[in-house]
């Protein structure tokens, strides 16, 4: 026990010697044997799962018939998976929004060692935009803001058709990537830092958590939320699906993009 001790204390506290190479042997080897345990254990419950094609599996059951059957009156949303991520399993969907959020905190804590430094090179690389053909350039500033525009529609009908945060927060970062990738790092914080960043995240989560957690109380206490669910087939309508399709969407467009940043540059400013 002491002589594993003393090599943690080796290996945490960088001192060179055999001590170093035994203990990321050790660790490798334990590293392998979780691994295979996680392996094994989803292999098994992949194996307890009905046969594909077995005429005996079940085609339905009360769930899914009462999303299908029942979604519209009870979500007024047209979209049946937007009322079910954003009404049904709400919560589920709050989840991984923080997920997103806890992604790019995992990245800024690796990336924490250049976080007050800049090299010469960095400030150079992006002082400078990178070189591209004036046709790319102009294409690009031309189609960057029709993919926001784009993104923006998805997001905004997703309650009424396939869509929703997810897929039009995707649509806004990838036109904010491609803004940053041709005309620079720096000209594309210039609209979108850490700072604001954090500012659109928490408050973006704060009003999701606020909103379906009343909804979720004065449901689950049988008391009317106050909440009009509009006629079905209308933009405004599905009660808080669309507000909350907004806060999804952005939380996943400034986390898609702000990472694609942090990676490109290796520091955050």
């Amino acid at each position: 026990m002491s002589n594993m001790s003393s090599k943690l204390h080796s290996f945490f506290a960088g001192e060179p010697g055999g001590d170093k190479r035994e203990f990321r042997k050790l660790y490798n080897t334990l590293a392998a044997i979780v691994c295979t345990c996680i392996l094994a254990v989803l292999l098994l419950t992949v194996s307890w799962l009905p046969p594909f094609g077995d005429p005996g599996n079940p085609t339905n059951n009360e769930i899914l018939a009462k999303y299908i059957e029942e979604g519209v009156q009870d979500t007024g949303a047209m979209n049946i998976v937007g009322s079910v991520i954003l009404d049904y399993r709400a919560f589920d969907t709050f989840g991984e929004t923080c997920v997103l959020f806890v992604a790019a905190c995992a990245v800024l804590a690796l990336l924490q060692d250049n976080v007050q430094t800049v090299t010469a090179t960095s400030a150079l690389r992006e002082s400078q935009p990178p070189r591209h053909e004036v046709i790319l350039r102009t294409t690009s500033l031309l189609l960057a803001p029709i993919i926001l525009v784009f993104g923006c529609y998805v997001i905004i009908n997703g309650h009424l058709s396939p869509g929703g945060g997810f897929s039009g927060g995707a649509i806004l970062g990838s036109a904010l990537i491609l803004f940053a990738g041709v005309y620079g790092i720096k000209h594309a914080t210039r609209f979108l830092n850490m700072r604001r960043y954090n500012r659109v995240i928490s408050i973006c989560l704060i009003f999701y958590a606020i909103a379906k957690g009343y909804s979720f109380f004065m449901g689950a206490n049988d008391l009317e939320t106050g909440i009009p669910l509009g006629t079905p087939g209308k933009l405004f309508s599905a009660g808080l699906i669309m507000p909350l399709n907004i806060a999804v969407g952005l939380i996943v467009a400034c986390s898609v993009y702000i990472i694609y940043v942090m990676f490109s540059r290796g520091e955050v400013y």
